[in-house]
């Protein structure tokens, strides 16, 4: 059985210690999905909401949601990120999101990843409530991480 990182031999919580690791570049790309009806995916895509580019917000949301990852996630580390690329693009039901996050430093940048998505998804719900609150968000999930100890990993 893996022993979880984040768990000391107590069981208590703890932030792992990653002076001894070397810096090397690591690269994580998420992905995520906002479901929504045809009408509203259409006025998400005409740029023109009252709120502004709901595309545009929702990138620049998730680019400012990664460099913020260790004030939101307790045990993950203030990274120096090097590159954040978020992109929604539609998507046959709604609206697709994907982050690019790299990082040259002794951990990885999934988290950082993860959070661009998952707050862009929040962000493109915020802005598009008024003309559907029955959207879903769902399939957020790591899609490939490279670099580090563990090595390279793509979902299936």
């Amino acid at each position: 059985m893996t022993r979880l990182t984040h768990i000391d031999e107590t069981g208590r919580a703890r932030m792992v210690d990653v002076s001894d690791k070397a810096a090397t570049t690591r690269e994580a790309v998420a992905a995520g999905f906002v479901r929504m009806s045809p009408e509203t995916l259409k006025l998400a895509l005409a740029g023109e909401g009252k709120k502004g580019d709901v595309r545009a917000v929702a990138e620049i949301a998730g680019v400012m949601a990664a460099k913020r990852t260790s004030d939101l996630i307790p045990m993950c580390h203030p990274l120096a990120l090097s590159k954040v690329e978020v992109r929604v693009e539609p998507a046959e039901g709604g609206l697709s999101v994907s982050a690019r996050v790299k990082t040259t430093g002794p951990t990885g940048v999934e988290m950082e990843a993860l959070t661009a998505v998952s707050v862009a998804c929040l962000t493109l719900y915020d802005m598009l409530k008024a003309a559907e609150k029955g959207m879903v968000i769902e399939a957020v999930r790591l899609l490939e991480k490279t670099g580090g100890k563990s090595g390279d990993w793509t979902a299936e």
